[in-house]
């Protein structure tokens, strides 16, 4: 096993910067988007403890303040945009996956998923069945759920927030486990976290992970999705995007100019960063290429395609 001198030097000064750098500040930095939405917070003075209102002992709220007098759940469900059109956080006051679940996320792109081992949901399997939803995504304590572009929120979210409401008050088990019948999972993020700490790890992979885990993750979890780490290979880092980032069509800007750029300027054995692509999207990507082909061939070298991308008809190469 390798020292870890290098690794503890690079903790070490990553968590002076940590406390150099309000994470307000770090988070506008990284993602343009939030540049609007934490700057507002700056001008507001400090609140000191000695000046916050201190509650009675009789005011003090029960410990079960989810359930009311008649021993009824009581639900609070927040929904909150995402830089992904199609994607829209909800967020109850309970947690949906089960505590010590060993993944940070799970996605179902498919009503086979939400029935098959080892993390069947039925209420991922209702969800789906909504008309115009493509995908759902569960964080620790919230929801993604992806739409189709041509379908409006307006017919979507008043069924969304139906069933949430109705399996979180019946309490229905959001995330069952269940004996896998093959070595392949069904959900997408049904392993182990691969951000965690592994003994194996090369002093560069584990500074990448923590770097991931420290200043990206809690940026792209707020955004409704979550990142995977696939790899290291020839100073390149090997990532995949999940949930509302998935099929953002800012994804390519945030790995590009937010991720790549912050893990060149700390790690210096760093390259660069590439999204790794399913299979499922890696004939999406080559269907869409015919397309632009195609469309080339009918309306000439001048036409233009509606999708960004590297190689599409959008993107001008000097």
């Amino acid at each position: 096993m390798p020292s870890k001198s290098l690794y503890q030097a690079f903790r070490q000064a990553l968590g002076e910067t940590r406390h150099r750098v309000p994470r307000t500040e770090r988070l506008a930095a990284f993602y343009p988007r939030h540049q609007r939405c934490y700057t507002s917070f700056r001008g507001l003075p400090a609140i000191s403890s000695s000046h916050r209102p201190a509650l009675q002992p009789r005011h003090q709220p029960s410990p079960t303040t989810s359930s009311d007098v008649s021993g009824r759940r009581t639900i609070f469900i927040q929904t909150e945009p995402t830089p992904n059109a199609d994607a829209l956080k909800f967020v109850p006051n309970q947690r949906i996956l089960p505590e010590q679940f060993p993944s940070p996320f799970l996605e179902y792109s498919s009503p086979r998923s939400t029935l098959a081992p080892p993390h069947p949901s039925p209420l991922a399997s209702r969800m789906l069945q909504v008309d115009g939803v493509t995908s759902i995504f569960y964080g620790s304590d919230f929801i993604t759920v992806t739409k189709a572009a041509d379908v409006p929120w307006a017919h979507i979210k008043p069924e969304v927030f139906s069933l949430i409401t109705e399996a979180i008050t019946s309490g229905e088990q959001i995330v069952n486990t269940v004996e896998r019948t093959s070595s392949e999972d069904a959900q997408e993020g049904a392993g182990s976290d691969t951000l965690s700490a592994n003994d194996e790890d090369s002093e560069v992979v584990s500074m990448i992970k923590e770097l991931l885990e420290t200043r990206i993750r809690p940026a792209i979890i707020e955004d409704g999705g979550d990142i995977e780490f696939r790899g290291f290979e020839d100073g390149m880092v090997l990532l995949k995007l999940r949930g509302a980032c998935r099929t953002c069509d800012s994804s390519t800007v945030t790995l590009k100019n937010g991720i790549e750029s912050m893990l060149m300027h700390y790690i210096e054995e760093v390259k660069g960063v590439n999204q790794v692509l399913d299979q499922e999207e890696e004939i999406a990507m080559k269907e869409f290429a015919k397309f632009e082909e195609k469309l080339r061939a009918q309306k000439g070298p001048d036409a233009v395609a509606s999708t960004m991308g590297k190689g599409s008809l959008d993107t001008v190469e000097a």
